[in-house]
């Protein structure tokens, strides 16, 4: 059986003709009404030490599709080696459809769903952005998130500034980004804060913000990684990508559980519920905070939009 594979150069190719975060959003509705299954993420080690896999699953019931994106771990005599790949599956046929490298997928879906939810939680009058970090993710939040609000400021700020090459300041500029000095200027009256870091630990704590901003946040897959200080929680409204997989795995949400009297039951909605209308959007009176820690219907839904993009 011939199978459509498409390597990291072919997914360059297709992803300008994609619309990843319509594609992500309608994703999301098809949750929210029950068209499609969100399993939890499977994490499998490799004996001796010598790494894991992770397995991130998910069924688009209405689309006629499930998928699987196994993203490896392996220890090298020096360093280490990290994959991804989706395989997309007919749910009619239950032939394989497409095997795709997510490596760059990854990144897409992963700004997009972030995107989804600025549409849906932030503010309508929201016109300051910050964002912090400075790698790939963060351009590519910037890059989704740019046309969603009137923003009039997007600041940036790097933990890592040391990092942050003369070519790095022109690709933010050219996002229409400003890069600052410091943390404390990058937050000042910001609406929106999007936090796009590899920090195991908070980068952002008690006393960091003003007002009531929406707070995103993609945290690593690092054991009990969180950018935000669990303590904060309880006194947020929270929201994340899917309640039945984010609130009891998130490192800051197992923590303010754990310590500071907070409760998965105390996540106000999710993506599936605000895209479909059933959630409560947030009324500002605290400030709103939005956890994502990648799904595998993410994963399955840039495969599609590529696979039909790819057929067409």
């Amino acid at each position: 059986m011939a199978i459509l594979t498409l390597t990291q150069k072919d997914v360059l190719d297709l992803l300008p003709g994609v619309d990843v975060m319509q594609t992500v959003e309608s994703m999301f509705g098809a949750l929210g009404r029950g068209e499609a299954v969100q399993p939890p993420q499977v994490q499998t080690l490799f004996p001796d030490n010598k790494g894991d896999y992770i397995n991130y699953s998910g069924i688009w019931m209405s689309a006629g599709v499930y998928g699987l994106k196994t993203s490896p771990f392996i220890v090298q005599e020096k360093g280490y080696t990290v994959t991804a790949w989706t395989l997309l599956m007919s749910t009619h046929t239950g032939e394989p459809l497409m095997l795709v490298d997510s490596s760059r997928l990854t990144l897409e879906r992963t700004a997009a769903t972030t995107a989804v939810a600025v549409k849906h939680l932030a503010k309508p009058d929201a016109s300051r952005l910050a964002v912090i970090g400075s790698g790939a993710q963060a351009l590519a939040h910037i890059r989704y998130a740019s046309g969603l609000r009137p923003w009039q400021s997007i600041a940036v700020w790097s933990l890592n500034s040391h990092e942050l090459t003369p070519e790095k300041r022109e690709a933010f500029e050219k996002a229409g980004a400003r890069i600052v000095a410091t943390k404390a200027e990058a937050l000042e009256d910001a609406d929106v804060i999007l936090l796009c870091t590899s920090a195991a630990e908070p980068v952002i704590r008690k006393g960091d913000f003003t007002g009531t901003p929406l707070i995103t946040s993609i945290s690593t897959n690092a054991p009990g990684a969180h950018e935000i200080d669990p303590a904060l929680l309880p006194e947020m409204d929270v929201y994340c990508d899917c309640t039945a997989t984010t609130a009891t795995v998130a490192g800051e949400m197992k923590l303010a559980a754990a310590q500071y009297g907070w409760k998965p039951a105390d996540v106000k909605g999710d993506l599936g519920g605000l895209v479909s209308g059933q959630a409560p959007v947030a009324d500002y009176a605290r400030p709103v905070f939005f956890r994502s820690i990648g799904q595998g219907l993410e994963d399955v839904a840039v495969a599609v939009a590529l696979w039909e993009k790819a057929r067409r």
